[in-house]
Formats: C-alpha cells, structure tokens, sequence
C-alpha cells in the first residue's frame, strides 16, 4: 500500500501569468507558498484482480479505464498503463473549488502514488511536469502551471514560466524569524463560497487574449511579483503587505467574475480592523481570502469576519511525498 500528499498553495502575486496565452507572448512569473494542508491519495492491489476501484467523493468500480467516469483518475491511470486489480482513494484537508489549487495537488499526489506503486522514483520537476501534461495537455483544463510546481516543491518559491515553456522554481530564502514572522501575519478566511475554476480561469483568458489593456495589467502583475519577491528578501513585510493590497486591485480588475459586493465587504471590514493588505485565493470568485496583518491586529480582524471560517496553517517545507509504503 502507497499513501502519498501533495500540498495546497497560497498564491500571492503573478496569477494568470502562467497560462500559455500570457507567458508564449512573455514570460510570467508567481509568487507563492505552498502551506500544511493537503490531498492524499491511497494506492493498493484490489482483491478483484478484473476491476478499478476508486473512493473520492463518490465510489467507482469499473472494468476498463474507458469506463472510469473520474478524468484525472482515469487519465492518469493510462498515463502509466496502469491495469485492473488496484484500488485508488483520495481525501483532502479542504475542499476543491476555494482556490488553493486542490486539483493540481491531487493530481501530484496520485502521479507520485503510481509512481510509488511500481517502486519507481519521480523527481519533484518531472511530478509537476506530469501533471501539467495531464491536467493542461490531455485533458484541456483552461489552467496555468503554477499549482504543479508548488504542490511537487513546497515552500516559498518565486516560479519563472518562460516562452518556450520551461519552469524555473526559486526558493524564496528568509531569515528563520522573517520567515516565521511571515507565517503568522497571513490569515485565511473561508468566504462560504466555492467557485468553478474553468468558468472563472476561461474569462481571464479571453480577456488577455481579445483585450492590450487586459494583457498589460497581468504584465504589471509580474512586475509586482517581482518586487514581492525583493521586499521579502529585504524584510519588509509591512511593505509585502501593502504589495498584496496593490495586487488585488490590479485583479480584480481582470474580470467582473473575480469578485462580488459581499467579497468586497470582507476585505474592507479586514482592511477597516487592520490588515494591511490581501486578495483572493486562486482564480478568484470565492474559496478563501488571503489576507496579511501583524500579529498585534488579529484580534480585531478576527472580530470584524467573525462570521466567517479561518484555517490555521503553517508553511509546507516537503512538497509532494510518500508518507507510507508497504
């Protein structure tokens, strides 16, 4: 038996820059980390030696891939050719749809599980490479790369999408207390909602693809993740702060399926109690609001979104790992 885990991420600047329409005209860059929470993926020989087994919300027992209705399962299973008489579960520390990137998470987590099965070794590129062929080439999903690379690396990480399609993942090196500073002035606050990644994702590309101004304003969002990324190393983190603030504007300014009214009247409670800045996670449109305040302000943002669900966390430093084999 296999158990694998794949980290969540927080994205903090550069979203949107690592889809194809953006970084084939010009190269993108992302700010983010990847944080303790996590999808896991079970793999073990099934009794019926003639059928596919699969749990995730729902239970599947087929007899050929054809038949596997799952398009990750199904697809990375005949990726690795993987034949009937094994049995496939999966479960997540939060939901799909809340923007911290649990689709391509999972999808690092089961490539890394088949690997494991067969006793074979996959580097933390080649598991993000995989599942961007999976996810993005095989399946058609109107995504960017970004999740891959920091579900297969973890940590603080500034990730380069280049032209011709290359990924250069640089870790983001903090003194140990910035970086534990930086891990408890973030919070995340579960909005209630969960959104439909293509739906959202497929605006933001039309609009770069069919609109200079659009395109312009991802540009300066890899300026500004570019910035993120020195402020951090100066240690400002006050400054880092008002970056993410100055980001947010910049996208939600993308598309009018970003944000909404009650949105908006979260993050200006948060801001009115004391965060300095903050944005939504992911693509947008609901899951969870990221947001930066110094530890002496908490209590008063706690108090202002007091209707909403925080998740405590902290930073993953692993990647994706095999956490049992036998």
């Amino acid at each position: 038996m296999i158990v694998s885990s794949a980290p969540f991420r927080v994205s903090f600047a550069g979203g949107g820059s690592d889809i194809a329409s953006y970084y084939r005209r010009q190269a993108g860059a992302v700010l983010s980390c990847a944080i303790a929470k996590y999808s896991f993926v079970i793999v073990h020989n099934y009794f019926n030696e003639n059928k596919y087994h699969l749990k995730y919300t729902r239970t599947e027992l087929a007899d050929a891939l054809e038949d596997i209705a799952h398009p990750l399962l199904r697809e990375a299973l005949r990726m690795h050719r993987v034949e009937p008489g094994i049995e496939v579960a999966s479960v997540a520390d939060i939901p799909s749809g809340t923007g911290l990137g649990s689709s391509s998470s999972f999808s690092v987590a089961l490539i890394n599980a088949l690997y494991a099965h067969r006793s074979r070794f996959a580097s933390k590129d080649q598991l993000a490479e995989e599942a961007c062929k999976l996810e993005i080439d095989i399946l058609k999903e109107p995504i960017g790369k970004q999740d891959q690379y920091a579900a297969a690396h973890g940590g603080l990480n500034f990730i380069e999408f280049n032209s011709n399609g290359g990924v250069n993942v640089q870790p983001v090196v903090l003194s140990s207390e910035k970086m534990a500073e930086l891990e408890s002035n973030i919070l995340l606050f579960f909005t209630g909602s969960q959104r439909d990644t293509r739906s959202v994702l497929s605006t933001q590309v039309q609009a770069m693809e069919t609109d200079e101004d659009k395109f312009r304003t991802v540009e300066r969002m890899v300026q500004l993740a570019y910035e993120m990324r020195d402020i951090l190393m100066s240690g400002d983190l006050g400054a880092f702060g008002e970056a993410l603030h100055r980001g947010w504007m910049m996208k939600r300014s993308l598309t009018s399926q970003i944000t909404n009214s009650t949105i908006d009247e979260f993050y200006d409670a948060a801001r009115a109690a004391g965060a300095i800045g903050g944005k939504l996670a992911g693509a947008g449109g609901g899951g969870f609001l990221v947001l930066y305040c110094p530890k002496d302000r908490q209590a008063k943002v706690r108090q202002a979104l007091s209707q909403l669900k925080e998740i405590e966390f902290r930073f993953d430093w692993s990647g994706a790992r095999i956490a049992f084999a036998q």
